[in-house]
Formats: structure tokens, sequence, C-alpha cells
């Protein structure tokens, strides 16, 4: 028993992130209240191993946290992306019904399915860096989920089973260089162009992913502001979908796509700009803070 935190450490019900601390580098800890415990020191190194060890992993990190280490104060880290090097990182476009209508887009009737890249992935209060080739740099307030184990030909009615976890991604956008094209690769995945986090928080902590508020807010305005609620296709139906083809790994992110309120529908547009301070924050999750700069 763990008395320190007042009773034993539920780690089905548990944020875990990567920080750093007094400089050091990078590892993985779980947040218990207001401080951060380290969890290298039983064998894990990052998250990936930790989703992907299901409940041996679990009970590992359990027996270290009832040791009583006191861990470090939240306020004393730099957080990372909990997930900096994921499997694969996908995402869903035009998965709010408004947002493809203020995108002059047809509501699409199957999921629109893209990646970026794993150099796109930075963390909270890292820089979004605007690349020199882009005049359009626009922001994607997006909800994410995170696979807990391999996962081929899933029921939709299956899909609790298949997600570990939950966690926010700013899906910034060159539409420029998105646009130029077909393909949205380009302009999806320059550099810094997916802030993740602030951390990893496991699928029992939250009651019910389809109610959750998701807003942006750019320099204090509100400019994205709805709910899960709205998404055109949920977690059970891009699971049921993206599996009938692709499997799914432990510490694969799937990012559900943004609500309306970006930057290039809104008359005038609004784009990212040098000095930009960029908050996604959602319902249980917490907030996703970026400043942003012109590439040098």
């Amino acid at each position: 028993m763990d008395t320190r935190y007042g009773g034993r450490v539920s780690l089905s019900l548990m944020k875990y992130l990567v920080y750093s601390y007094n400089g050091g580098a990078p590892e993985a800890g779980v947040l218990v209240k207001d401080r951060v415990i380290s969890i290298s020191g039983c064998g894990f190194g990052s998250l990936l191993p930790v989703i992907a060890g299901g409940a041996a992993a679990r009970a590992t990190i359990e027996a270290h946290l009832a040791k009583g280490h006191p861990g470090v104060p939240l306020a004393d880290v730099k957080l990372h992306a909990p997930i900096p090097n994921p499997p694969k990182l996908f995402m869903i476009g035009l998965n709010y019904r408004d947002h493809a209508i203020e995108s002059g887009m047809a509501i699409p009737t199957t999921p629109t399915v893209f990646s970026k890249f794993n150099n796109s992935i930075i963390g909270p209060g890292d820089t979004v860096v605007l690349p020199k080739a882009s005049a359009q740099p626009d922001y994607e307030a997006e909800f994410a989920f995170v696979i807990g184990k391999t996962a081929k030909h899933v029921k939709a009615a299956d899909w609790k089973e298949y997600v570990f976890g939950y966690t926010v991604i700013n899906d910034v956008s060159a539409r420029d260089l998105q646009l130029a094209s077909p393909q949205w690769l380009m302009g999806k995945s320059c550099d810094t162009f997916c802030p993740m986090g602030p951390t990893l928080v496991t699928a029992e902590e939250i009651a019910d992913p389809h109610n959750l508020q998701i807003k942006l807010t750019l320099n204090g305005e509100v400019l994205q502001n709805s709910n899960t609620k709205e998404l055109i296709f949920n977690i059970p139906a891009l699971i049921e979908h993206i599996t009938q083809v692709i499997t799914l790994e432990p510490g694969d992110v799937i990012s559900t796509g943004t609500p309306p309120g970006v930057g290039f529908a809104r008359k005038p547009p609004v784009y990212l700009r040098d000095g930009d301070d960029c908050v996604v924050y959602v319902e249980g999750l917490g907030e996703l803070r970026n400043p942003v700069a012109v590439e040098a």
C-alpha cells in the first residue's frame, strides 16, 4: 500500500508522461497528484513498452510506486511529447460536419485517413516553427487516442479492448502546401507541426471520450470550441475501418480530426504568426500550449 499519496495508486486511472528534470535526459514517468515519479528505475525508458506490456507492465510499475518514491514537483519538470516516435501516426480529416462545410468540402461518407511523419512531433512548450516555404500556417485542435494492443479486423463493438489512452494534438497545417496537390503530406508533416501532450491519460480515466469539450485559443481568443460528440466517425468506427486493411500496433496514435473554426476558413483568414501563443484544450486531458516562431 502506498500511503504517501493517500492509498494505493491505481494504474488503470493514471496519467503517464515523458519529462526531463533539472536539465536531465527525458524519461518516462507517472503523475500522482502534483508530483512526477520516474518509472525508468523499473525498466521503462519510454512509454511504448508500458503500452505494449499490458497488465504485466502495470504490475511492475505498481510495485515500483508502492515503494514510496517521492518524485519531483510537476511545476519543476519540462514535459515532452508522451509518444515522440509512435509506430504509426494516423490523422483523420474532415471528421466534424461543420468543419467539412467551412472547408467547402463534401461531408465524407468514409473516413479520410492520412498520416504525419514523426519529425513533426514536439512536446508541450516546444516552439512551432513556421517554414519559410509557407505563407498560410494554420492550427487544428484535435483529440487523439492511442492503441494498446495489436488490432486487425476489429468489430466496432469491441473497440474498448484496443484503446490504451488519450492525448491532445495540434495538427498544425501549411494550407498552401497542403492544398497544392491532392496529397496532403507535405503541408501536414513540416517539422514541429504535431505538438502532442501534455500527458497520456489512460482510457479508464475518461468515462465517455465521445462527450468532451475541445477548444483552441490563439493569443487568448477562443477560435475553436466544440465537443467530441460532434465527430462524424467515432473511435469504434475508426478502429473498425482502419483495421480492415492495416494492423494497428501498441503505441499507434490516431488523431480524430478538428472541429470548425480553423484559420483558413475564417473571414478574413487567421494564420499563425511569429510570437503567437497557441493552446489546445481537451476536457479531462488538459492543455497543450505552444509558442510560435518563424523559421530562422
